[in-house]
């Protein structure tokens, strides 16, 4: 269960990670709110699953889905740049969550 509660936390970064810059610096009401909800629930999801995973994991893990997630939402809805060296850098990201969930003992 904490492994899935990690994930969803991870995908909430995303979620208000991209909401907040639709924010355009707080500047905007509906995607300010869904930024903060969207930290309070991936913050409340992530300490829910460091009850029972290790703070290394947990927290790479955590910063690794938002990051990976964050850099395809700004390519596909936003239209960011997509270069060889940038999905090189989250092919080298996704590669330490995986070495990561697979050292874990949980």
């Amino acid at each position: 269960m904490a492994w899935i509660m990690l994930v969803v936390a991870g995908l909430f970064e995303v979620v208000w990670a991209f909401s907040m810059k639709q924010s355009e610096g707080f500047t905007r009401l509906v995607p300010t709110v869904v930024t903060i909800v969207g930290m309070l629930i991936s913050f409340a999801l992530l300490a829910l699953s460091m009850r029972t995973l290790p703070l290394g994991t947990a927290y790479t893990i955590w910063t690794g889905i938002g990051a990976v997630g964050a850099f395809i939402a700004g390519i596909v809805f936003l239209g960011e740049q997509w270069n060889l060296t940038r999905a090189c850098a989250a092919v080298l990201i996704v590669s330490g969550l995986i070495l990561m969930k697979v050292s874990s003992s949980h």
